[in-house]
């Protein structure tokens, strides 16, 4: 998929930096820039989604002795 974005210069002079320091491809650097951005994001935002939801009680969180026990493993392996 191809997208189009606009960058201000001053980001735009970083990335042209970064590629050619490390002596990738512009589309190389944005393409690991926006996995990692992604993963980082998601992480940020599903967690406060998860976090909100426990607050509100609607999602139940379970302690460690519960997760030995439902899981059927011995706690002296641990």
């Amino acid at each position: 998929m191809t997208t189009s974005v606009r960058l201000d210069p001053a980001v735009e002079a970083r990335l042209d930096n970064l590629a050619q320091v490390t002596g990738r491809a512009k589309a190389t650097v944005l393409h690991e820039l926006i996995e990692q951005g992604l993963d980082d994001l998601e992480d940020a935002v599903l967690g406060a989604e998860a976090l909100k939801r426990i607050r509100e009680g609607k999602e139940k969180t379970y302690g460690l002795n519960e997760v030995i026990t439902e899981l059927g493993l011995d706690a002296s392996d641990l």
